[in-house]
C-alpha cells in the first residue's frame, strides 16, 4: 500500500459545505482506505490505498455527494509526488517567510496553450511557477488579497486547483511518512 494525500476544495468555508473531519474519516473508512489521517478543517486526508489517485478522487467524490449532497472537488497525489514538489519549491530559500509560500495542486496537467496564455499575464507583486500539475506561488501580502486564486488557475489553466499554505503543505507530507 502506498500513502497518498487528498486534499478537497471548498468545505468549511466561511460556515458552508459544512464537513466534520471525523465524518471525513468514517467515510474514508467505509470505503476501504487505511491509516487514515486528517489535517485541520479544510479538507486534508493522508491514507494508503493500491488504487490510482483518479479512481479515488472519482470514489471520495461520489461518496461526499451520496452521503452529504455536496459536490466537493477531490485531488489525490501520491506523497512521493508531494515530497519531489516540496523539494522542487524554485521560491524557497533558508531565510525565506514561509507564510509567502503555497501550493495550488492541480487536478491534471495543464495544455500548453494554457500554461503560454497564462504566463503573459501580470501578477506582480506576486509570482508562481507551473511544473506539471503543481503551481508554486510566492505571494508577497496575504493570500487572500492575491490574484492567484483557485477560480484564477482554473478559469485560466482549464484545469481544477485547490492552494494550500507552504506550512499544511509540509505537514501533509510529514503525516505520510508517519
Amino acid at each position: 500500500m502506498s500513502k497518498k494525500i487528498a486534499v478537497l476544495r471548498g468545505i468549511n468555508v466561511g460556515g458552508k459545505r459544512k464537513l466534520l473531519m471525523a465524518d471525513l474519516k468514517e467515510l474514508m473508512n467505509k470505503l476501504g482506505f487505511k491509516d487514515i489521517l486528517t489535517y485541520i478543517q479544510s479538507g486534508n486526508i493522508v491514507f494508503s490505498s493500491e488504487l490510482p489517485p483518479k479512481i479515488i478522487e472519482t470514489q471520495i467524490e461520489k461518496a461526499i455527494k451520496e452521503q452529504f449532497d455536496y459536490d466537493v472537488p477531490v485531488i489525490v497525489k501520491e506523497a512521493k509526488s508531494i515530497e519531489k514538489a516540496v523539494q522542487n519549491n524554485p521560491y524557497f530559500h533558508e531565510s525565506i517567510d514561509l507564510k509567502t509560500l503555497h501550493l495550488t495542486f492541480l487536478k491534471d496537467v495543464p495544455s500548453k496553450d494554457n500554461i503560454k496564455a497564462i504566463l503573459e499575464i501580470d501578477v506582480k507583486p506576486d509570482q508562481f511557477t507551473i511544473v506539471e500539475d503543481n503551481v508554486y506561488l510566492f505571494v508577497e501580502g496575504k493570500y487572500h488579497q492575491s490574484k492567484l486564486t483557485n477560480n484564477f488557475f482554473e478559469k485560466k489553466l482549464g484545469v481544477g486547483a485547490t492552494t494550500r499554505n507552504w506550512k499544511t503543505t509540509l505537514k501533509l507530507l510529514e503525516l505520510s511518512k508517519s
